[in-house]
């Protein structure tokens, strides 16, 4: 059975920066805890909202597309099958659209052709390994060739609903605080070799924690907001489902973490102060030191479902990350989902 690889990527990140003190200064009450140093996010980019350059989830969505196609080999009408994972779908302006899907929306504006498959999809900030998840296995089984798994999020409206509501020193809007707007999107077609391919990818629901992220109309105001008990989100219990999950993976396979020999991996970037408490279960787990962690919190915050590839697209345009290097990619997503992704990369530029 085949392997598929990731052959392009693109990104968006609009240009307006918002920083964690800005946003701090406008609330009502002062946090009782210091939420830039707790999370690590020290800016983020919001979308435009000006009459002439309105910025929303399908113009994010299309420049991430139009990115990623500019430097791949392939043209739209070379595409398969689309796969939009949004989890906020607003377009012209402030509508949120349901239907006609974003995947058949952006396979029209970019001139795809009449046949390609096109679907939207949502799995919270797990969205676009999910996308990713489906569409490596499209082409593993032959299915299609080629596609792409995209995504654009104008997800800073709960940030400016938090901003509006929060009255205590702790609120469970208070997550939402540290989001920002983005695109990105990445072309998956056929491995050839061991040396450029997505060795593996499985996700998994633990649905007794769905209940601890909730994203939903607020219940003060018009807005639209998220409410994250992270006293319970961020525990032992929850950053187990990872481990155990790719243990056993691995355990029936006849491997063991350190076998994989990881040059780099990715979390989702929702604050650095789990990061080091999730490494360290982690390492009890598995027996093995964490390879280093990769990741844009300081300047970008939680992108949601682009968050991954908001890090590989930035950590490549850097030339950060060497040809040849083994990547894991580590999800966190309200639901709750959890998983991993294991690959290699060499093809892949910015």
């Amino acid at each position: 059975m085949p392997h598929s690889r990731f052959e392009s990527i693109g990104a968006y990140l609009p240009t307006k920066r918002v920083t964690t003190q800005e946003l701090i200064a406008q609330l009502k009450e002062t946090p009782g805890f210091d939420l830039e140093r707790i999370t690590g996010v020290k800016e983020r980019r919001f979308r435009d909202t000006s009459p002439d350059h309105h910025e929303d989830s399908f113009t994010l969505a299309m420049n991430a597309v139009e990115d990623c196609l500019s430097r791949s080999q392939y043209t739209a009408d070379d595409i398969d099958v689309i796969i939009s994972t949004s989890i906020t779908r607003s377009k012209d302006g402030t509508k949120m659209y349901m239907e006609p899907s974003f995947a058949g929306s952006i396979a029209k504006a970019i001139g795809a052709r009449a046949d390609v498959i096109t679907f939207d999809l949502s799995n919270a900030c797990a969205g676009m390994l999910t996308g990713t998840y489906i569409l490596d296995r499209m082409i593993r089984s032959g299915a299609v060739r080629r596609g792409i798994v995209v995504s654009g999020e104008a997800i800073t409206p709960i940030a400016e609903t938090a901003v509006a509501e929060i009255s205590e020193k702790y609120d469970l809007q208070f997550a939402s605080l540290t989001v920002g707007d983005s695109g990105a999107a990445v072309v998956l077609d056929q491995a050839v070799d061991d040396n450029d391919k997505i060795h593996y990818i499985e996700l998994t629901t633990a649905s007794e924690y769905s209940h601890l992220c909730l994203g939903m109309p607020s219940d003060k105001s018009q807005g639209v907001a998220l409410y994250t008990d992270n006293r319970k989100m961020h525990n032992e219990s929850r950053f187990l489902l990872w481990t155990d999950t790719q243990g056993g993976y691995l355990e029936r396979e006849g491997r063991s973490f350190a076998d994989e020999n990881f040059d780099y991996m990715i979390h989702h970037q929702f604050g650095a102060g789990a990061i080091p408490f999730i490494n360290a279960i982690a390492e009890r787990e598995f027996g093995a030191p964490m390879p280093p962690d990769l990741n844009v919190l300081e300047k970008y915050g939680n992108t949601s479902t682009t968050s991954h590839f908001i890090v590989l697209h930035d950590q490549l345009s850097q030339q950060a990350i060497p040809t040849g290097s083994k990547l894991l990619m580590v999800p966190a997503a309200s639901g709750v989902v959890a998983g991993f992704l294991s690959t290699t990369i060499s093809s892949l530029k910015v």
